[in-house]
């Protein structure tokens, strides 16, 4: 059984009713991912259309900055992915919370599942978008400090970003601050969107319920991380054509570590 941690954020005199944190061990990603799996094998024909949809979304996308001549920004459009996939993930959400409730997960019911919690959903997208935006003004920033003068086009942007004397302080100048957004990203975001669309919480409530876990389980969430990034980086690399399977298996897996991380409303009563 698991218990209850203690952290600053628990002691806090805020004016939100905020759940109480369970504990748990490095076993519980490898769970999450297995509970997933089930979930996707459950309801395979809705599942996978939102693989599909994903990848679509991901070719259309690519060819019309293709199209421009703007294919350098295709890596700004691969981060954004992980920044904002919480949010793209909700009908996934939804099925994973209907096979929990004994209950038969629909198309339909899925696509408008946001309909429980438009309100913080929308603020919550607009949380995830201003980390977007905070992301690429970085991006931008750290570009104009390495290659000032250039002008980014895709012919010579393999040449100048992966060939000058620049390019390897550059690349860990851009992994850096790149992976430090996306980890306050993760931290904010690791169980709020579920918990908006299960509670219709509010998004500060989430949010910090969301830093609550990772502070109460660091290694664990760690590896969970690791593992968000290695399945959907994956899905990346293969031309987003392993998008159509890894991305239902994290969406579906994110909603088993939120059942898993934030008692139950009986549980806290």
């Amino acid at each position: 059984m698991t218990h209850h941690q203690h952290t600053a954020l628990d002691h806090m005199d805020l004016p939100i009713s905020l759940p109480r944190i369970n504990s748990i061990t490095l076993d519980h990603p490898w769970r999450w991912l297995a509970a997933g799996w089930h979930d996707l094998k459950a309801a395979p024909g809705i599942s996978l259309s939102y693989g599909a949809v994903f990848v679509l979304s991901s070719f259309l996308l690519t060819g019309m900055l293709i199209s421009l001549d703007m294919a350098f920004f295709i890596p700004a459009l691969v981060a954004g992915f992980f920044l904002v996939s919480p949010l793209l993930a909700i009908g996934l959400y939804d099925i994973s919370r209907s096979h929990a409730r004994g209950k038969t997960p629909t198309f339909r019911g899925s696509l408008i599942s946001w309909r429980r919690a438009p309100f913080n959903l929308l603020a919550m997208g607009l949380v995830l978008m201003l980390a977007y935006v905070i992301w690429m003004m970085l991006a931008n920033m750290v570009f104009a400090i390495f290659f000032s003068g250039i002008t980014p086009d895709f012919a010579s942007a393999l040449n100048v970003l992966f060939l000058s004397g620049a390019s390897p302080a550059f690349m860990a100048a851009g992994i850096l601050s790149g992976g430090v957004i996306a980890f306050a990203v993760f931290c904010i975001s690791v169980i709020s969107v579920p918990m908006i669309l299960d509670r219709d919480a509010d998004v500060m409530s989430a949010v910090i319920s969301s830093v609550r876990c990772v502070l109460n389980n660091p290694k664990p969430l760690l590896l969970w991380a690791v593992l968000i990034v290695m399945f959907v980086g994956l899905g990346l690399v293969t031309m987003f054509i392993g998008l159509v399977l890894f991305m239902p298996l994290v969406g579906h897996a994110s909603w088993h570590a939120y059942h898993d991380l934030v008692r139950s409303e009986t549980e806290s009563n």
